[in-house]
């Protein structure tokens, strides 16, 4: 047997023995961004335990030092087992930022905490008036001491209602230009003025927030890099949030698709592939996903072997949420008018409510309303495509 198919094996082991019925369960119900903090808490401690909470760091603060082999063989056996995700904000996103900008000190830290889920990230980056354009942000921070002073507001917090610290931009200088005048702080979400307001998505669940800061005091120890030198740290941030790896869970997911539309063959007797229109967009689908796969893979090798992938992020970011949004058009076609009715209460942790239709069919529509935001999020693809033509083509 191969080392490929040993680790395979290994996955599937640590999956059966480990991924509870409860977690399980969250795991397949999950229709947000990613699964909210009790879930992903527990399963993060089990993942701990085990060594593998953060496989892509590097071996000296926890990594699992894989391949891209095993990398993608983890993705697709966690996406197999419905294993509940866990928010990328710490792992995935501040965390690169801290190793590569943060002093030893910063590094030693954080980066332990992370790792074990004892500290949960927000992102303090968009606001009311500086979505796309992140760059015109508005809310200042003024040096006071060993303090700064914040007052503003940052909008679209995901899961900033579970959160205990926030990575966050600031104002610091106005007379340059405006990305020359910001800065990138780390600090505690229960300092004194600081007010945390839900925003109920069009799916009815509460994952995005405002947050507002009146007069905060902000430990100077707390800036990751150099004063006005955050737009830096943010866009090395921003390429780790825009390029992650995830054609694996997309094909995984598509094969789910399958599944069910298999099922519902031989429950009901209709396959809805004999419809021409339908087998035709989902062949489409599955070509480009598998042209994705190969992109990806491409793009990480280069990753792995130390290159820079700079604007390929942009292209990441467009080419997967888009895709993201034709699996869940599918999906609500597949489901039909099970697809209907509002169920939250069977995606609550613990909940042993059993959904009207089916599990599919009860998370398919918020699926599909959350995702509606994924072109948007993270820099919308309109804005993407900016950055390509500008920087890729000298447009």
């Amino acid at each position: 047997m191969s080392e490929l198919a040993l680790f395979s094996d290994e996955v599937r082991t640590f999956l059966d023995e480990s991924l509870t019925p409860e977690l399980q369960k969250a795991g397949k119900l999950e229709a947000g961004i990613y699964a909210e903090k009790p879930v992903a808490e527990e399963w993060l401690k089990i993942l701990d335990g085990r060594g593998w909470a953060v496989p892509g760091w590097p071996e000296e603060w926890g990594g699992a030092g894989w391949s891209a082999e095993q990398h993608a063989i983890w993705q697709r056996e966690l996406t197999l087992a419905a294993a509940p995700s866990v928010p990328p904000n710490g792992i995935k996103m501040v965390a690169p930022a801290i190793m590569y900008y943060a002093t030893q000190e910063q590094k030693e830290y954080y980066l332990p905490r992370i790792r074990k889920g004892e500290d949960w990230w927000a992102q303090g980056y968009s606001e009311p008036g500086a979505g796309s354009d992140l760059s015109s942000l508005k809310c200042a921070a003024v040096r006071d001491g060993d303090d700064y002073v914040i007052n503003g507001t940052k909008i679209w917090t995901t899961h900033a209602h579970y959160c205990n610290r926030i990575f966050c931009l600031v104002r610091t200088d106005s007379s340059g230009r405006q990305q020359q005048g910001i800065t990138f702080l780390l600090f505690d979400l229960d300092l004194p003025g600081i007010e945390i307001q839900p925003i109920i998505s069009i799916s009815g669940d509460h994952e995005f927030n405002q947050v507002f800061f009146t007069d905060v005091r902000v430990p100077v120890t707390g800036r990751l890099g150099e004063e006005n030198d955050g737009w830096s740290v943010a866009k090395y941030l921003l390429t780790h949030e825009r390029g992650g790896k995830t054609a694996t869970a997309m094909m995984t997911k598509l094969e789910h698709l399958k599944e069910f539309l298999d099922d519902e063959a031989r429950s009901t007797g209709i396959d809805l592939r004999n419809d021409e229109s339908y087998r035709r967009n989902l062949a489409a689908l599955n070509i480009e996903l598998e042209t994705y796969v190969a992109f990806e893979n491409r793009v990480f090798d280069s990753v792995a072997a130390g290159e820079s992938i700079g604007t390929v992020s942009s292209i990441l970011k467009i080419r997967r949420t888009e895709l993201r949004q034709r699996i869940d058009e599918l999906v609500m076609d597949a489901v039909h008018h099970y697809g209907l009715p509002y169920q939250p209460e069977i995606r609550e942790f613990r909940n042993n409510t059993s959904p009207v239709g089916s599990f599919t069919a009860a998370t398919a529509a918020p699926r599909y309303l959350n995702n509606r935001a994924a072109t948007i999020y993270a820099g919308s693809n309109e804005i993407q495509r900016n950055i390509l033509a500008k920087q890729s083509l000298g447009l």
